[in-house]
């Protein structure tokens, strides 16, 4: 008898942390590695939330809270989406976890029964497939158009009598695009006649460029609002990403359930990190602005390198911190193209297969300007050898 059950036998891990694990042990090891590849800012965590944290500890808040999150800290969610996505919720609709991710997995394991089919648009974040089989539930990929958008119309060819939830990310990672109010009506439109749930992954949310303004997807209507899970965190927005804190909003049946979910897993997030959430969330916001500013500087530089270089196509992305380039002219597949570009030159990027899109590689524009100069520079080079043997 095999001791592993079969769900998770053939589950991978996360390629995205994978490959950013064997850039920094390269590092550690002296090699000049530049790290394309970690979907994470390179700012630290702001003054202010860091002496939350300090504050908490020396009040000795280091015990347990609510599963779902103190009660100030979930207040503090539903003001901010009052404020910036134009949702109106409760903070008992709100349940605090250790992540975006945990938010995710949550919502699948309270709506999926067996043998359900989850909607994942391709190009799709990494851990959506893995979630989905843990949860019980079936992946069914949908294709995406050259712009990397989901069209309704292809969306609904995908439906089936065991279709149960859409999973909908954006600004994407790994393709940078995102959705104005007019593409996300069409895309309501599609999925209510099926009684489709939609759970909607916008951690970029702060993250958009060329005057695009984020539009939340449970803000189209009431109908919409209903069959909706909104998922964010304070990861990106406030260079968390190792404090581990996310949330979703959710009618009220779903909220109750993720959190009854959460209280046999994880239990609350740590005490301390909700503390300093709670702090990012109240406190000063400039420095938010201030790294979308910087970001954008880097997405136009890494864009304007990109078009130079022979083989490689790219869309032009308006949000979140990743460009996602076409290996056009080469042909290899993208993992070979990541693989070799670290081991001949050094730089760490994320191949397409992770993402369902054999024919691309993710570029994170989230390093340093410094970072980004070597790496374009090498990329260029490893390109131009490349199109010559």
């Amino acid at each position: 008898m095999d001791r592993l059950s079969l769900r998770v036998r053939d589950l991978k891990p996360s390629e995205t942390l994978g490959i950013t694990a064997k850039a920094k042990e390269l590092k550690a090891r002296g090699i000049d590695v530049v790290n394309l590849g970690a979907g994470e800012p390179d700012f630290p965590t702001p003054e202010n939330v860091k002496a939350a944290a300090i504050k908490a500890i020396e009040e000795n808040f280091t015990y347990y809270t609510p599963a779902p999150g103190i009660w100030e800290l979930r207040e503090a969610v539903a003001e901010k989406l009052r404020e910036f996505n134009n949702l109106s919720y409760e903070p008992g609709q709100i349940c605090i976890s250790c992540g975006a991710k945990q938010s995710i997995y949550n919502a699948l394991q309270a709506l999926l029964d067996p043998g359900d089919e989850v909607l994942i648009p391709i190009p799709y974040w990494v851990s959506y497939p893995a979630q989905v089989i843990l949860a019980g539930g079936v992946p069914r990929f949908i294709p995406s158009g050259e712009d990397y958008k989901l069209a309704p119309e292809i969306l609904e060819e995908n439906v089936t009598d065991k279709t149960k939830a859409l999973i909908l990310n954006y600004p994407s990672n790994p393709s940078g695009v995102t959705y104005g109010a007019k593409e996300l009506g069409e895309i309501a439109d599609a999925i209510i006649p099926y009684d489709l749930i939609v759970i909607s992954d916008e951690v970029y949310e702060y993250f958009t460029y060329d005057g695009v303004r984020h539009v939340s997807f449970a803000s189209i209507n009431d109908e919409v609002y209903e069959r909706t899970v909104t998922v964010s965190a304070l990861s990106k927005t406030y260079s968390m990403t190792g404090w581990r804190i996310g949330y979703s909003a959710s009618p009220m049946d779903v909220a109750e359930a993720i959190s009854r979910i959460q209280s046999h897993t994880t239990s609350n997030p740590t005490s301390i990190a909700q503390k300093a959430a709670l702090e990012a969330l109240k406190g000063s916001q400039g420095r938010v602005s201030e790294m979308v500013k910087a970001f954008d500087e880097r997405r136009r530089f890494v864009l304007g390198r990109l078009r130079g270089i022979e083989g490689l196509e790219c869309v032009k992305p308006e949000g979140a911190f990743y460009v996602f380039p076409e290996i056009s002219g080469f042909e290899i597949s993208s993992s070979e193209f990541s693989s070799r570009l670290l081991e001949e030159d050094f730089v760490a990027t994320i191949p397409g297969e992770a993402f369902g899109s054999p024919r691309n590689f993710r570029i994170s524009y989230s390093a340093s300007m410094e970072d980004l100069v070597e790496g374009m520079d090498r990329l260029e080079r490893f390109c131009r050898r490349l199109g010559e043997r």
